[in-house]
C-alpha cells in the first residue's frame, strides 16, 4: 500500500506528524505538493508569496532526498493528482496537515476529503498549530493550546521509503497564475534551513530587548524574529520554535532582560494561534464583518483615488507612504506599522475594510489568513468588543521615527528635509521647500485630525443606532479572549483591549 503525504502550509520533514506517521508504516511514500492554479488566481495571492514558496519546495526536497526520497510538484488540482497517482501507483493513504486558510482551501480541503471517501482512500489529518477544529468551548482552547506546546517535537524521518521515480512539474521556473508583475526584491528566503538561522540568531542575541524594539520601523528590522513567512509556509515548525524560546528563556545563565523578552516573545505565539482559531471557528470572516451588524456601517463602492493613493504610498503623510512603500519593496512590515496602514485606511479614508486588506494581503509575504482578516477588521473597527484604535500619522511619526530615517529611506522626495519638518512637510513655506526640498512631494490627500474626528463620530453614532448587546455578546463568547497563563478574559466587551497591542506575530 502506498501513502500521500499532501503538503501544504507545512514545507519541513521536522516536526512533521503526517510524514512520520506514513515513515512508521514502512511502506512507500509520495511526498506530493500541488501547485494550484486556481488558487494563484484568488484576490488575496501574489507572486511574492509563490517566490517564498518555491524557496522552500527546493528545500524540501533536500530533506525528503537525504531520507532516500523526493519531492513530487505537480501542477493543477489536488483531486487530479490523487486520482493519477492511484491509477499509477495505487495510492491508498492520504495523510496532511489541516489547513486553516480562506474559503478556497476550505472547499478544496471538502472535495479532497469527499473523494478520497468516494474512491476508498483513507484520510488523515492532524493540526500543527494549536488551532482546534470544530471548537465547542472556547473556555477549553487554552489549555489545548499549551498541551500541544508542551508535546515533544518529532524528529525527521531518517528513512522515507520511495515507489521509484514520478517526474515532476519544473517548479523553480514556474510562475503560477498570480497576477501581474510582483517585484519583491527584498523579500525574505523561503525555506526551512534559512528560518532556522533565523531562529538561533534570534534567540542567542536579536531576542534582547525585543518587546522594546518591535514598534519602530527602524529597531523591528533586527529585533522582531523576521519568522513569520516560516511559520505562515511551515517550514519551521511553531512548536519547534516555541520549545527552543523556552529552553533559552529558562537557562540558567540567562539574563534577566533576555528571559523577559523571550516571555513576551512566546506570547506572540500564543496570540498568532489565538487570531487563527477565530478565522477556524467563523470561516465568513474573509468576507464579512466579525460584529454582523457593524457590516452596513459602511456602504457604496470606496473612493477609488483615495484608495489608490494609499496603495501607491501617496497619501501625503511621511510615515504612511514609507510604511506602504518599504513594504512594497520587502514584503514585511512589524505589526505597529501594519495596524496603522489599515487604520488609516478605515478611518481617515473612510474606506472598506475588504479592498485595504487585499491589498495588504498580496503584499505579505507572510500572508496568513487566519490572522490577517481578523487583524484588518480589528483595525477597522468592526470587532465590537474592541476599543476603537485611531492613529494619527503624524504623532506616530514623530514617536517612532523622530529623525526622520526610515522616512528618508523610502521617500527620497524628502531626503533634505531637517527633522523638525520631515512629519509634516505640507507646513513647508515655499523658500523652505526652495532650500530643503520636497517640492515633488504629494499635498496630503485629506486633514487627518479633521477626519479622524468625523470617522470617529461616524462609528460612535452607528454603533449607538444599530448595535445590540445580543450581538455584542454572541462576539465576545466565539471569539473572545479567555483566562490563561497568557491572557486575562475581560470583565465587559469595552474593556477587552489586549488584542489591540499583542496581535500579530512579528
Amino acid at each position: 500500500m502506498t501513502t500521500v503525504a499532501w503538503f501544504k502550509r507545512d514545507l519541513r520533514t521536522r516536526d512533521h506528524a503526517p510524514l512520520v506517521a506514513a515513515a512508521t508504516l514502512a511502506e512507500p511514500v509520495i511526498p506530493l505538493y500541488v501547485i494550484e492554479d486556481e488558487y494563484w488566481q484568488q484576490p488575496d495571492t501574489s507572486g511574492r508569496q509563490w517566490g517564498f514558496i518555491r524557496d522552500s519546495l527546493d528545500d524540501l526536497d533536500r530533506q525528503l532526498r537525504t531520507a532516500g526520497n523526493q519531492l513530487v510538484v505537480t501542477r493543477g488540482s489536488v483531486i487530479e493528482a490523487l486520482r493519477q497517482l492511484k491509477a499509477s501507483h495505487g495510492i491508498r493513504r492520504v495523510f496532511c496537515h489541516q489547513e486553516t486558510g480562506g474559503q478556497w482551501t476550505f472547499e478544496r480541503d471538502k472535495a479532497v476529503l469527499q473523494w478520497c471517501s468516494d474512491n476508498q482512500v483513507e484520510f488523515r489529518e492532524w493540526n500543527q498549530f494549536g488551532v482546534i477544529r470544530r471548537l465547542k468551548d472556547r473556555d477549553i482552547w487554552d489549555r489545548a493550546w499549551t498541551e500541544l506546546m508542551r508535546q515533544p517535537a518529532l524528529e525527521a524521518p531518517r528513512r522515507l521509503p520511495a515507489v521509484g521515480s514520478i517526474p515532476s512539474v519544473a517548479w523553480r521556473s514556474l510562475e503560477p497564475g498570480a497576477t501581474g508583475a510582483d517585484p519583491c526584491p527584498g523579500r525574505q528566503t523561503g525555506g526551512s534551513s534559512p528560518g532556522e538561522k533565523l531562529l538561533a540568531s534570534f534567540l542567542e542575541r536579536r531576542c534582547v530587548g525585543y518587546q522594546y524594539n518591535i514598534s519602530s520601523p527602524n529597531t523591528a528590522v533586527r529585533a522582531c524574529s523576521r519568522l513569520s513567512p516560516h511559520i505562515a509556509y511551515g517550514t519551521v515548525s511553531l512548536r519547534e520554535i516555541y520549545q527552543q524560546a523556552k529552553a533559552a528563556g529558562n537557562h540558567r545563565n540567562t539574563l534577566p532582560r533576555k528571559q523577559k523578552s523571550l516571555t513576551s516573545f512566546r506570547s506572540r505565539l500564543h496570540w498568532h494561534c489565538h487570531f487563527i482559531q477565530k478565522l477556524e471557528d467563523e470561516p465568513e470572516l474573509e468576507f464579512r464583518a466579525m460584529h454582523r451588524e457593524l457590516e452596513g456601517m459602511k456602504t457604496g463602492p470606496n473612493n477609488s483615488e483615495r484608495l489608490q493613493r494609499w496603495q501607491q504610498g501617496q497619501t501625503g503623510w511621511p510615515l504612511v507612504d514609507a510604511c506602504m512603500r518599504s513594504l512594497q519593496h520587502t514584503g514585511w512590515l512589524n505589526f505597529r506599522m501594519r495596524a496603522m496602514l489599515m487604520a488609516v485606511a478605515s478611518y481617515q479614508l473612510w474606506l472598506h475594510w475588504r479592498d485595504p486588506a487585499l491589498h495588504l494581503a498580496r503584499l505579505f509575504t507572510d500572508f496568513e489568513p487566519g490572522i490577517h482578516y481578523s487583524q484588518a477588521q480589528m483595525q477597522s473597527g468592526l470587532t465590537g468588543i474592541n476599543a476603537l484604535r485611531i492613529y494619527n500619522p503624524v504623532l506616530q511619526s514623530q514617536k517612532l521615527d523622530p529623525n526622520g530615517e526610515f522616512i528618508r529611506r523610502w521617500i527620497p522626495e524628502l531626503a533634505g528635509v531637517p527633522r523638525e519638518m520631515i512629519h509634516t512637510p505640507w507646513l513647508m513655506t515655499p523658500t523652505q521647500k526652495a532650500k530643503f526640498g520636497g517640492n515633488t512631494y504629494i499635498a496630503p490627500v485629506c486633514d487627518h485630525e479633521q477626519a479622524a474626528r468625523a470617522a470617529r463620530k461616524a462609528v460612535g453614532d452607528f454603533r449607538k443606532q444599530h448595535i445590540s448587546r445580543e450581538e455584542t455578546g454572541r462576539v465576545l463568547d466565539r471569539h473572545g479572549s479567555r483566562k490563561g497563563p497568557h491572557q486575562t478574559r475581560p470583565k465587559a466587551a469595552a474593556k477587552q483591549t489586549q488584542d489591540n497591542q499583542l496581535s500579530l506575530f512579528d
